[in-house]
Parts: structure tokens; C-alpha cells; sequence
């Protein structure tokens, strides 16, 4: 059976991921939209002694990084996410399906840039919700966009860390370089 091309786009690649983009993405939404319709600004639930709902704006980046600039941030973060979920986008669509877990960490990034970039154009802030604290020292209050691009990064980094064909492409290499090395010392006896 031969496949179109678009067909073998979204089975053959890292785009056969993009159902996860779209569910986080779908989660991170509602979640938001359901904080802004059922609490009041800064209003806060406690749920477990070390976990609130609390409802926040950030105009900033993480950590609410340049909240306090007067505006032009908002455009600096939509640009900064929109060139972030386009690379992400090619690079999923550049990734071999057998590469799962790498897919599965651009489609979680995406899904996050690209909820915190609908917050950020339709309101100049992203909703934040999810408020971890202990000993009275609270954790910056993040939403479920964040967390997927936690979770995203971590996925790469712990890929980088046992991705099994780089180690045998940089093992089959050093392997070449030896014989090469080998067979300049047998011609120069």
C-alpha cells in the first residue's frame, strides 16, 4: 500500500503525536477557563496542606520574569512562543517515528507554548492556578501548560541521556576512528 505524502507525514514521523499536543492543549484550556469562571482574581481554595487553587495572572514569563515592564512584554512573549511552536512543529515533523520518546517530548513543549501563546494574545497574560507551598514558602504558581514543558524537557534530557542509536552511532564511530588509527600505525612501520 503506498502512502500519500501527507498520510506518511502524520504516520512516519513525529507528527503521529500531535493527537497528545492537542489533548494537553485541550486539558490546559479548559482548566484555565474553568479557574476564570469560577473564582474571583487572587482568590484561593485550599485542597491539601501543601496544594491551593489560586487564581493569578502572569504578564511575565516564568517566575512572572518582566511582569513589571508595562506591556511590551506581551508581544516579546507571543513572538518568543509562536518561533517556539513553529520549530517545535518541524521538528516533530522531521523526528522518525522510532524516535517515540523525543515525538512525545516536542508534542508536550508544543502543547505548552502553544496554550500559554492563547492566553497571552487573547487576554496579555497567561491564567496560573496551581499553587504548591511548605513552611510558608510557596512555589511560583504555574498552570498545566507549564507542566507539560516540564514534563517535555525532562523527556528530552532523560532521551539525550539513553537514546540507544546516538550511543551506537558515537560508539561505531570511536570503533572506525581506533582502526583507522590501527592501520596508520601498520603503514608507517
Amino acid at each position: 500500500m503506498r502512502l500519500t505524502p501527507l498520510k506518511k507525514l502524520f504516520t512516519e514521523t513525529g507528527l503521529r503525536w500531535l493527537w497528545l499536543t492537542l489533548l494537553c492543549l485541550l486539558v490546559d484550556q479548559v482548566t484555565k477557563h474553568w479557574v476564570a469562571g469560577t473564582f474571583d482574581y487572587k482568590e484561593t481554595l485550599v485542597v491539601f496542606p501543601f496544594f491551593n487553587l489560586f487564581y493569578i495572572h502572569n504578564e511575565g514569563a516564568a517566575f512572572s520574569f518582566l511582569a513589571d515592564q508595562g506591556g511590551w512584554q506581551r508581544w516579546f512573549f507571543t513572538a518568543i512562543a509562536s518561533i517556539a511552536s513553529i520549530v517545535f512543529l518541524v521538528w516533530m515533523a522531521k523526528t522518525p517515528k522510532n524516535q517515540r520518546l523525543l515525538s512525545i517530548a516536542f508534542a508536550l513543549i508544543l502543547s505548552g507554548a502553544v496554550g500559554n501563546l492563547i492566553d497571552r494574545a487573547l487576554f496579555g497574560y497567561v491564567i496560573d492556578f496551581l499553587d504548591f507551598h511548605w513552611g510558608g514558602y510557596h512555589f511560583a504558581a504555574f498552570n498545566i501548560a507549564d507542566s507539560v514543558i516540564f514534563i517535555g524537557a525532562a523527556l528530552m534530557i532523560f532521551e539525550s541521556f539513553t537514546n540507544q542509536e546516538s550511543n551506537t552511532e558515537s560508539d561505531n564511530e570511536s570503533k572506525n576512528d581506533k582502526q583507522k588509527n590501527k592501520t596508520n600505525k601498520v603503514e608507517s612501520e
